[in-house]
């Protein structure tokens, strides 16, 4: 198990079964679980992962499944996972 931290510096344990579930379909995450920086708000039920200490996007893209794909011009820097606690 690892230890990712959050952007207010709290860890979270990270098992190999939920990152395992983060990356499922979505191959092109697999290269940043060693940069990965997650955060959960637990009122609102929002995920948030930043593969950037200080993430800074230009733009965002909303999926129909509720997450939400931050970019700085082409490249991915974060994701917004909404109903979290419900996936």
């Amino acid at each position: 198990m690892d230890i990712a931290y959050s952007v207010t510096g709290v860890p979270i344990r990270l098992t190999e079964e939920r990152w395992e579930h983060v990356v499922s379909n979505k191959p092109y995450m697999e290269t940043y679980y060693e940069k990965v920086w997650l955060d959960y708000d637990s009122e609102a039920d929002v995920l948030y992962l930043h593969f950037e200490e200080k993430p800074s996007s230009t733009h965002s893209k909303m999926r129909d499944d509720g997450i939400i794909l931050d970019y700085r011009g082409s490249h991915l820097v974060g994701l917004t996972i909404l109903e979290a606690s419900r996936r």
